[in-house]
């Protein structure tokens, strides 16, 4: 927890890095913290001057209220500024220019570590997070017969990378029928332990689910795993800079990210976490020019590319230091709650999201009974300018909606969003 010295510390080391760069509105968002940094983050959540500082740093349209930041996240003034300047700089003078910013990478790269709390020299840069798990995914040495276990709600397209050593190399997959969600932890660590057989060699979860923000029991499964001599592989899209958490927390072996997505870094970014013994054990995705088998950028090789919306993750990670992790994911939950609890109580509501506050954070999936859920996303987005996204799992388990939440909206758009829902719920029908 961010005291008021440490606090005034960060922010004063976040203005220096954005002197000179016309701050994106962010030294409006440093005044406000140091206004109220001897509170709490649960008593800075619901403080509305604080956070309508914090949206000024957003390029959001305010003529629509956007609820899907969980495919990816509105845009941040610093980190678009920070693009268009690089990329203006890597115009200037071609490969040079090029090869002057790619350097800067390696400070991107420390300061990721610090947040996840690991060695710099186990943390994979690449271009999202499905390429960061399909780095292990495809790079693990498996053979016919290995199995691996996974759920049927996990990411589908990481299923699919599965899928296909699946047919090509007859490794064993796994998939596990959870039940409809939410589930509780102590079953979902039974139906994973069910499977685990002698011929396991990975189990692969996600940290929370991209369908309704399930959380996983990590540290369990991973003490379960490793005591049979099995390795863990954590899809953390939805975890890294959602919610607090150091890697020690799960002790789990692989952990990817989607930086895109919570940290609020330009598209086209992730990460994986390789610890240094299995460096050399992973087939690279792409094969490297010239291969250092023990180089965690052996897995970065992959030809011509920008580095323009790469180093200008460090301006996503100054915003985000600058709030303070624990502070955002507080407001986060705040939001989320604000209109969760007042759709709950109604009748046909049905939550697909657990609404405990240590199961879950700005994530929530729900349906209303008697009205189409795709019919519901276009009345919202045609007739009220909210946007939500859609969530139909393929067993069957899901049919809602889906509301994630961020820093970027105040608390007067989510009760907007709750009185629209709260109309069309007792009228039964879109009108």
């Amino acid at each position: 927890m961010w005291n008021r010295r440490g606090f005034l510390r960060r922010s004063a080391a976040c203005a220096s890095l954005l002197a000179g760069a016309g701050g994106g509105g962010f030294e409006r968002v440093l005044a406000a913290g140091r206004a109220t940094a001897g509170l709490s983050p649960e008593q800075v959540a619901g403080n509305e001057d604080f956070w309508f500082e914090v949206q000024q740093a957003f390029t959001e349209d305010r003529n629509i209220v956007n609820l899907n930041n969980g495919t990816i996240q509105p845009g941040l003034r610093i980190v678009q500024d920070a693009v268009r300047r690089h990329n203006e700089f890597a115009a200037s003078a071609g490969w040079h220019s090029m090869s002057i910013l790619a350097k800067q990478l390696e400070s991107c790269r420390r300061r990721l570590a610090s947040h996840l709390g690991c060695d710099s020299e186990e943390l994979v840069l690449c271009r999202g997070g499905t390429e960061a798990g399909q780095i292990p995914i495809l790079g693990l040495d498996l053979k016919r017969g290995d199995e691996v276990v996974i759920t049927n709600q996990d990411y589908p397209r990481l299923l699919s990378a599965w899928r296909q050593r699946e047919k090509r190399e007859g490794i064993v997959l796994k998939i596990i029928p959870l039940p409809a969600p939410p589930v509780p932890l102590d079953q979902f660590y039974g139906v994973v332990e069910q499977q685990v057989t002698p011929r396991t060699r990975l189990i692969h979860v996600c940290h929370m689910t991209h369908w309704t923000g399930q959380l996983a029991p990590i540290r369990r499964i991973t003490d379960m795993a490793h005591a049979r001599g099995i390795e863990v592989l954590v899809d953390g899209a939805h975890g890294f800079m959602h919610v607090p958490f150091k890697l020690a927390d799960f002790a789990c072996d692989y952990y990817t990210a989607s930086l895109h997505k919570w940290l609020l870094a330009p598209p086209g970014n992730g990460f994986v976490r390789i610890p240094k013994d299995r460096i050399s054990r992973i087939w690279p995705l792409t094969p490297p020019w010239t291969d250092e088998p023990n180089n965690i950028r052996r897995f970065e090789d992959v030809g011509t590319r920008t580095p323009a919306n790469r180093i200008a993750i460090a301006e996503a990670i100054t915003f985000n230091e600058g709030i303070g992790l624990e502070r955002k994911s507080a407001r986060i939950r705040y939001l989320k709650e604000r209109w969760a609890n007042r759709l709950r109580t109604l009748p046909r509501v049905r939550f697909y999201s657990s609404l405990e506050p240590a199961e879950s954070c700005g994530v929530a999936t729900f349906g209303v009974g008697g009205i189409d859920s795709a019919k519901l996303a276009d009345h919202l987005l045609d007739r009220w300018g909210i946007v939500v996204s859609v969530m139909r799992h393929p067993d069957g388990l899901i049919d809602g909606i889906r509301i994630v939440v961020n820093v970027s909206l105040s608390a007067r758009e989510i009760d907007y969003f709750a009185d629209v829902m709260e109309d069309i719920i007792k009228k039964g029908a879109l009108a």
